[in-house]
């Protein structure tokens, strides 16, 4: 379909962001049928794009979720999610959650040190219940990623080395309020390459073998997320050496697998357009000034990522190099450096690609800017799926604190 921009903006202002649910649910497809030979589920990774509406279309798809706080949680079970189809996972998980999470009786609770495993204990046994729980190795595989999404390092802050994690399985059997059901590894974000995950399969394998023989038997084996895209090309992993490469250190166990696809279902499907405000030239630099700025997509400031920049109308065929820069005040507040750009002209419309996974879910209200509007195109339909904020419903929470 072919999107009318200078439309959408009239009708719905810019910035904003629009996703393409139909390229979600086809990806969504394929991943699942490259592991057809298997008992699997895939349980989409929250974290990446929490939309509501777009959770709700991964439920009719048949879809689990990985939740990385007690409100992810909530959010799936909100868009109509199965609480048996919900893993609760993350380092810093509270009492107060781990209770909640129990309560609403989910698959299981992913695990990530001794101390939580305790806690978990001691609020299972307050509520008189039995937690399901699955626990998180680290592998010691370098994923080869960025550092800031790099977690299957000893260095890392994630999971437990395998011989702690052996040593929690043995306590957790013989508890009588925890119920070991399987276990998890997650090495990295945005991984191109799938030897890493192949090595780090078949390094949890071997446990879940050795925990086997001590009568442990596992039902579960979540092998995370991270699957990428490469956002400077078109190439992405295949799909099919990924799924055998997992099916292949399984051999000789009958478990279900777990996914948690996040960014390789939605950063293609996402587009943020923005105009532009004004061009700056000084002696040393041209700067592009747009009306979108890091509190909407924070990847370019946070990790130097890159992002394809489209302007759709352009009748400009002098290009040079600039650096596409928002309306915050920090020097880190940019999408592109010395990108080879055509002249722009004020009120142009300009396309940030690939910006469904990890653009409105790390956007900010910084400098009092409100967030922006989120639109779906669905069988040839656009929709707002989120109201762009107002000031009036930013400050709602501290307006009753004012002094009269």
């Amino acid at each position: 379909m072919k999107i009318d921009y200078e439309k959408l903006r009239a009708e719905f202002k810019s910035p904003l962001y629009i996703y393409d649910f139909d390229d979600i649910k086809q990806r969504f497809l394929r991943l699942k049928e490259a592991f057809k030979a298997r008992k699997s589920q895939l349980c989409y990774a929250l974290k990446a794009n929490s939309n509501l509406s777009l959770l709700k279309m991964l439920v009719n798809l048949d879809s689990g979720f990985d939740c990385v706080s007690i409100n992810e949680v909530k959010r799936a079970l909100r868009a109509g999610a199965k609480p048996y189809k919900i893993i609760f996972s993350g380092v810093a998980k509270t009492k107060d959650e781990l209770k909640e999470a129990l309560s609403l009786n989910i698959l299981y609770i992913n695990l990530e040190s001794k101390a939580e495993m305790l806690c978990l204990e001691e609020v299972a046994k307050e509520l008189n219940l039995k937690a399901r729980i699955s626990i998180r190795v680290n592998p010691n595989v370098d994923a080869k990623t960025h550092p800031y999404i790099s977690t299957g390092l000893h260095e890392n802050k994630f999971g437990v080395e395998i011989n702690e994690a052996k040593a929690m399985y043995l306590y957790a059997k013989k508890s009588e309020f925890l119920e070991p059901v399987g276990v998890h590894f997650h090495i990295g974000s945005q991984l191109l390459d799938i030897k890493p995950i192949a090595e780090a399969a078949t390094i949890v394998a071997t446990l879940v073998k050795e925990l086997k023989a001590l009568d442990i038997e596992l039902k579960f084996f979540d092998v995370g997320g991270g699957l990428g895209i490469d956002y400077e090309k078109a190439e992405e992993p295949n799909l099919y050496d990924y799924a055998q490469s997992i099916l292949a250190a399984l051999s000789g166990l009958d478990l279900t697998i777990l996914l948690e696809p996040g960014r390789f279902l939605v950063a293609r499907a996402g587009t943020l357009l923005c105009s532009v405000l004004y061009e700056k030239q000084t002696q040393y630099k041209r700067f592009v000034i747009v009306d979108a700025a890091m509190n909407d997509l924070l990847r370019p400031s946070l990790y130097n990522a890159y992002h394809k920049i489209e302007l759709p109308y352009s009748k400009n065929l002098e290009p040079s190099k600039c650096d596409v820069v928002g309306g915050i005040c920090e020097s880190g507040d940019f999408f592109a450096k010395d990108r080879v750009l055509p002249k722009t002209k004020e009120g142009e419309i300009m396309l940030i690609k690939d910006a469904g996974a990890y653009g409105f879910s790390m956007s900010s209200n910084y400098n009092s800017r409100d967030k922006i509007c989120e639109l779906a195109l669905e069988n040839s339909k656009i929709r707002m799926i989120r109201k762009r904020q107002s000031f009036e419903t930013q400050i709602q929470e501290e307006i009753e604190f004012l002094e009269e």
